[in-house]
């Protein structure tokens, strides 16, 4: 049923609490059914009776099990006994884009998160960000007014320097700061989509861009992904038969698949934008994780018909939102009105730290060792998926993702229900693509796949499926 290694880090009693906990989320273990006797399963896991003593009754007292005198342990039904203190029944989760928002942020306490959007602490900028704060702390800082509506300008002359070294030509005045890309790509689709627009999205794709698109009433169509970039054959056909108003896209190290669109796609897509007339938002927040040098659609297009969108808060930390767009001067004035409308400007004092991270002597170095970090654990996680038998949609051994599925397990929604179970936070792919329907495909974000319970939970449930087609 389980197995246990006592080479694990994880102690036995925690092991056979979690697992079991997985077996019932996953209705393995059916409401009702009756567990091994404590000296039964102590003997075949090889484990003291002792231990699975404080395991069953951590069970009972969490609200799995229930204890029924000389009758032993059941897996709890509705009902039993009342609902134990503390805990309560909960519905299965849906598995939407309003879901993820919520339960993302909710599930951050769980022990394993492969699942997440986010880097590890420990892989982060942290010490210049205390450096910063340090500074900051020193200065004759302003705490009396607002910031400038465009946002603090030694920052915005930071990115317009870091665009050019990308051959994308700015002017200051055509950077406008944000609250993370997340507020970024939110001005853009306010000004850009009205109600009953047909948007142009990745498929699969950014969850919360399509719960954005759809709130302001827009029709999201997607274009699918392919390890070169886009299904342009699919692509042309849908333009054939819709006039979107804008196509909002991540060209480079994609969530979730991590592909990378080539050259030649990006050329076809500025064409097929110029002779269907629609605007391109290409949203580039893993540009600093990229490991190669290769041209944007904002270089191609010099901010024609793109708009740019990216974000520091990947590689410094998500906690401090900072986000820019460039964009054309019109364009970008307009951007300017709706941030001043809907929240006034962006902290200053958030845009000073980064100002003080990113100036750092230390940033280009931490940024290389984070490739590097990367890369290896792509390598790393990805021989140990094909160990298990999953398919890679794509190698590209950068970013923070990787997509995959197994032939065993077509429902990821199902294993990732089991996996919470298990203290595991995984990435179902439903929840990206545009239309959801059940799906094999999870996102895993390397960063948070080295831990070795993970692989022993993907691969008792490998070995559950093969045990039970037989």
């Amino acid at each position: 049923m389980l197995t246990l290694r006592a080479d694990l880090p994880t102690p036995l009693v925690v092991q056979i609490v979690d697992g079991l906990r997985g077996l019932i989320a996953a209705h393995v273990l059916k409401p009702g059914s009756k567990l091994p006797s404590i000296r039964a399963f102590a003997a075949a896991h090889g484990v003291s009776v002792f231990t699975v003593v404080e395991a069953y009754d951590r069970l009972v007292a969490q609200g799995w099990l229930v204890s029924r005198a000389n009758a032993g342990f059941f897996v709890k039904r509705r009902g039993d006994e009342g609902t134990p203190a503390g805990t309560s029944e909960r519905p299965a989760p849906r598995f939407d884009a309003r879901w993820y928002l919520k339960q993302i942020f909710e599930n951050r306490n769980l022990p394993m998160k492969p699942g997440c959007g986010w880097l590890p602490n420990d892989w982060l900028f942290g010490d210049a960000v205390k450096r910063s704060l340090r500074q900051l702390s020193t200065s004759d800082t302003d705490l009396a007014g607002y910031g400038l509506p465009h946002g603090h300008l030694p920052l915005r002359s930071v990115v317009v320097e870091t665009l050019a070294e990308h051959h994308v030509g700015v002017a200051a005045d055509q950077v406008l700061l944000a609250h993370g890309s997340s507020q970024a790509l939110d001005l853009v689709a306010r000004r850009l989509v009205k109600p009953g627009d047909t948007v142009l999205v990745d498929d699969p794709g950014y969850p919360n861009l399509m719960f954005m698109l759809r709130f302001l009433g827009a029709q999201v169509v997607g274009v699918p992904r392919t390890p070169a970039g886009y299904d342009l054959q699919a692509l042309e056909t849908l333009l054939g038969a819709h006039r979107p108003s804008a196509f909002f896209t991540q060209p480079r190290l994609q969530s979730p698949t991590c592909s990378q669109a080539t050259v030649a796609h990006l050329h076809r897509l500025l064409q097929l934008a110029e002779q269907h007339g629609f605007m391109l938002v290409e949203n580039d927040i893993y540009a600093d994780m990229d490991t190669g040098v290769r041209p944007s659609l904002a270089s191609l297009d010099q901010l024609n018909r793109v708009v740019y969108v990216g974000s520091y808060s990947k590689t410094i930390s998500p906690n401090l939102r900072t986000g820019f767009v460039a964009a054309r001067p019109g364009l970008l004035d307009e951007l300017v009105q709706l941030k001043m409308l809907s929240g006034l400007t962006s902290s200053e004092i958030t845009e000073r730290i980064t100002l003080g991270v990113v100036t750092d002597g230390r940033w280009r170095k931490h940024l290389k060792g984070l490739r590097e970090r990367l890369a290896e654990a792509h390598r790393s996680v990805g021989r140990r998926l094909e160990g298990l038998g999953f398919e890679l949609f794509h190698e590209p051994e950068a970013g923070m993702y990787l997509w995959a599925r197994h032939p065993d397990l077509p429902d990821s929604a199902e294993l990732s229900r089991a996996a919470t179970g298990a203290g595991i936070m995984l990435g179902p792919g439903e929840l990206f693509l545009v239309e959801p329907r059940s799906t094999g495909w999870l996102r895993f974000n390397v960063a948070f796949s080295l831990d070795e319970r993970l692989w022993q939970f993907l691969e008792e449930r490998v070995a559950l499926h093969a045990h039970s087609a037989q």
